[in-house]
């Protein structure tokens, strides 16, 4: 994730409306994206989004003012269920399409793209990475052990490490964590150990991640709530401190992306509850 100057975001962070609890209003997001479910920035006052399953093939860059700027038609490949986005330090783009609900998809995929930002015409190309989680050996398994769904990942060092969403029933509040390389082609993904947010299965499943650039925080996002890693191990994350943040709100929060090492966006979706906002948080 790059680190952009804080002063785009000044005039919004003096907006406040109580009805979005400690989140800050930015802009309300275009209807054609009411279900957006990843978000990415590269330069002040704009977003890279994707929406999930049942949606276009595209990405779409938005600015401050909610306007879409840029639209790019992701060649040969199918959203099945795009579920997060992430960058790196080069530039590149990743789409997440590893939504998986019923725990029975076997066709789990990441795409690399190039900078969008710089990309002339109205297509991208996209590089495909695909991988399997070595522990699931039914699809799908029973219901206790319905941990292979994903909505959340991003990259840091050549990986994409992937927080799983709990789908149990029992609901126990744990996300596994797996990595897999950045490089085109298919991967066993490599099982680092397992995190605990909370048990209450409308606000603690995860929804999205993003890591800081100096690579000493990770955010966990939920429907309300935030989870800060810090003091982590790359190879095995279960002693990590992890500190809850209540937001304050209940919407279905489903993307998260650093701003700067202390600053986030965050988008939800739109429903009948409400949403389809862009908001911004700063943490300390």
């Amino acid at each position: 994730m790059k680190t952009l100057s804080l002063s785009f975001l000044i005039p919004f962070l003096l907006f406040s409306c109580a009805n979005h609890g400690q989140l800050k209003y930015v802009t309300k997001l275009p209807k054609s994206l009411k279900e957006n479910s990843g978000i990415a920035t590269f330069r002040e006052r704009s977003a890279w989004f994707v929406e999930d399953s049942g949606n276009s093939d595209n990405i779409y860059k938005v600015d401050f003012q909610g306007n879409i700027r840029k639209e790019l038609d992701v060649k040969n490949v199918k959203n099945r269920d795009w579920e997060d986005l992430a960058t790196d330090k080069m530039g590149n783009l990743y789409i997440g399409d590893f939504g998986n609900n019923g725990n029975r998809r076997k066709d789990l995929t990441i795409y690399k793209l190039p900078n969008p930002e710089s990309e002339p015409g109205d297509k991208i190309d996209a590089e495909k990475i695909t991988f399997y989680y070595p522990e699931q050996k039914d699809f799908p398994p029973k219901k206790n052990q319905r941990m292979f769904d994903a909505e959340a990942f991003f990259h840091y060092d050549g990986y994409l490490y992937i927080f799983t969403k709990n789908r149990a029933s029992p609901f126990t509040g744990e996300s596994l964590i797996y990595r897999v390389p950045d490089k085109k082609g298919s991967y066993k993904a490599e099982s680092l150990g397992k995190i605990r947010t909370c048990t209450d299965w409308e606000t603690c499943q995860v929804t999205s991640a993003d890591i800081s650039s100096d690579g000493l925080s990770i955010v966990l996002l939920g429907s309300g709530k935030l989870w800060i890693l810090t003091h982590f191990d790359f190879d095995n994350f279960s002693k990590a401190t992890i500190e809850e943040i209540d937001l304050g709100v209940r919407t279905q929060l489903e993307s998260v992306c650093f701003v700067d090492d202390k600053t986030l966006l965050l988008s939800d979706e739109e429903n009948s509850s409400g949403g389809g906002n862009l908001y911004s948080y700063q943490f300390q």
